[in-house]
């Protein structure tokens, strides 16, 4: 399975347009199935940061709520958090995209802004440069309380 890694800046044009890094592009091809946008962008729940999910991954993400009541109190606050907010977005031949105003101000990145994309693994995030700093220099510092689990071991093998 293709990830997202490292972290990449670009600039915006003069139009607005920022382009997605080469390598998080071909991520999304990879991951891309006909008929759906490429990608689907959102502001992060905890972050001030945009959130970009390759379309089958935010529908794996979205399917749970088909086991929630559709009509509980649940499932409106989860579908409204993850859908009202949610911004289908295709580049274009360049690889580029116009981020809505709105995520633009979730992020704090401005027009004349350098955008910095950080691969996250099954998603990528885009940030305000010195933020995605300090987020990626507070993440490292926490990370060394994380174990990661064991890998389970296959018994019938030697």
């Amino acid at each position: 399975m293709s990830v997202f890694l490292g972290t990449h800046e670009n600039k915006f044009d003069a139009k607005g347009r920022v382009s997605i890094p080469a390598a998080f592009r071909t991520v999304l091809k990879s991951q891309h199935m006909e008929g759906d946008s490429l990608m689907i962008l959102r502001p992060s729940h905890v972050m001030p940061c945009i959130e970009a999910w390759p379309a089958a991954a935010f529908s794996q993400l979205t399917s749970s709520l088909d086991r929630l009541d559709m009509f509980s109190d649940e499932h409106d606050d989860l579908a409204a958090a993850l859908y009202a907010d949610a911004y289908p977005a295709d580049p274009d031949r360049e690889g580029r995209i116009i981020l809505p105003d709105f995520l633009r101000d979730h992020a704090g990145l401005t027009s004349s802004a350098t955008v910095a994309f950080m691969g996250v693994g099954r998603t990528f995030q885009l940030w305000e440069p010195e933020a995605a700093k300090q987020r990626r220099a507070e993440a490292r510092l926490r990370s060394r309380r994380v174990n990661l689990p064991a890998a389970h071991k296959n018994e019938g093998h030697s």
